[in-house]
């Protein structure tokens, strides 16, 4: 794979770095740092299990649950069958079913947010706008925001280092909001923002 390219590549630098040829020194010592290794390593492991990756046997796991029970109950009673309908109404399976419905909505893959299109008549000199999805569970975003005292738009003022919007790399200081979980936040004061985040 990648890596394989990357030794011959380095090979042939070698070669080059002897003869003291422009810049190839600095491209060698670049492309065998540690840090480039550690990141080629990690794209070949997700493109090995993008290749590889499990497909779920059914999407509809808590129906079948439901199924299975139903038809175990109309069964001669053995052990086995007791057995088996107490299993499938235990608790983390009849109780709580997120366990099951978790596994249904990773099969059918319906975790990705949905997103609006984008217009096609965008003018050629208009600004890039990046559209940022974060989950916090429970946890501060980790940025402050401010109106900006010239345009008098809402804008990241600083990114809390260690915080979920630096763990993510999405957001940066002076991004610009324009919406909020579907919110536009023009016009809106600061603190009413902060509400919405």
């Amino acid at each position: 794979g990648i890596s394989h390219v990357l030794t011959l590549v380095l090979q042939e630098l070698s070669l080059l770095c002897k003869r003291d040829v422009n810049g190839i020194g600095m491209l060698y010592d670049l492309l065998r740092s540690r840090w480039l290794q550690a990141l080629l390593k990690i794209y070949e492991c997700l493109q090995h299990y993008l290749g590889k990756r499990p497909v779920p046997v059914m999407l509809q796991a808590r129906a079948l649950n439901r199924e299975v029970v139903e038809l175990l109950r109309e069964a001669p009673q053995t052990g086995e069958i007791r057995e088996l309908r107490r299993l499938l109404r235990a608790p983390h399976l009849k109780a709580s079913p997120a366990l099951l419905s978790a596994h249904d909505t990773v099969a059918q893959k319906d975790f990705e947010p949905t997103l609006p299109p984008l217009p096609d008549n965008i003018p050629e000199n208009e600004e890039a706008m990046r559209i940022v999805c974060l989950v916090k569970n429970n946890q501060p975003l980790g940025a402050t925001i401010k109106r900006h005292e010239i345009t008098g738009d809402i804008t990241v003022a600083r990114v809390i280092h260690g915080g979920l919007a630096d763990r993510s790399g999405l957001l940066y200081a002076g991004d610009k909001l324009v919406e909020v979980n579907g919110v536009p936040v023009e016009g809106l004061e600061p603190e009413q923002v902060i509400n919405i985040l």
